[in-house]
């Protein structure tokens, strides 16, 4: 497990924090990308849900040029298989986890956090997500698909077997195409998983009518707690 932190841009709710979200952005992009969307979730006053929105290192990407910018992992080829760099994969995964067990000491469950994720935050949200030794509130997806299906089988976590999904991909995404998300989707689905599966007439980004349906779900899956409550 890495030592350091990720930096990262974290918005505190007005109450006492009880649930937290940690999400991350697509490549090239930052942690400030997905802020601005909170306010748009229409989430219930006094929510106590922390958001979390670490930046990814920059590192050369192949599949531009070799250009430096941040990304979660390297990418070597735009094709379906979307051929990734698995170490940088679970490179990155293992900094997540280490800012999830960051709220564990704060003392925020397990079972009261979100792992969510656009495009490449995304596939590494649902690398860790069903990897997770710990059951988690849930597991968000967004415009993505699976970056390491090879070990799946064997390294998937019973504690998450259980976890809902909830996946969003734009029909018209001609970065991600419609049917790597199809194919993530059906792999979660014939192993059990519980996908609530949506798509929009979009592209690669996010629409208004998306945004509600992940704020109906973040409500569903970190309900209002009373912290006076909590052990």
């Amino acid at each position: 497990m890495t030592s350091t932190l990720l930096d990262s841009v974290v918005l505190e709710p007005k109450t006492t924090a009880t649930a937290t979200v940690i999400w991350m952005h697509g490549l090239g992009a930052t942690g400030h990308d997905f802020p601005p969307v909170v306010g748009e979730l229409g989430l219930p006053k006094g929510h106590g849900i922390r958001f979390i929105f670490p930046h990814a290192p920059s590192i050369p990407v192949t599949v531009n040029g070799g250009m430096v910018m941040p990304a979660w992992y390297d990418i070597l080829a735009m094709d379906f298989d979307r051929r990734v760099d698995e170490e940088g994969v679970r490179k990155s995964a293992d900094q997540i986890q280490a800012l999830l067990e960051r709220e564990l000491e704060a003392g925020i469950p397990a079972q009261r956090i979100v792992l969510a994720g656009f495009s490449q935050g995304g596939a590494i949200a649902l690398h860790l997500g069903l990897r997770y030794p710990k059951s988690l509130a849930g597991i968000m997806l967004l415009s993505t698909y699976m970056a390491c299906d090879g070990n799946l089988d064997e390294e998937r976590s019973p504690a998450n077997a259980k976890t809902p999904v909830f996946q969003a991909h734009g029909t018209l995404d001609p970065m991600v195409l419609p049917g790597m998300g199809e194919a993530a989707r059906d792999r979660m689905l014939a192993l059990g998983y519980e996908v609530e599966w949506h798509t929009y007439p979009m592209e690669h980004n996010v629409v208004p009518e998306e945004i509600s349906a992940i704020g109906i779900w973040l409500t569903k899956r970190l309900p209002k707690i009373d912290p006076s409550h909590e052990a």
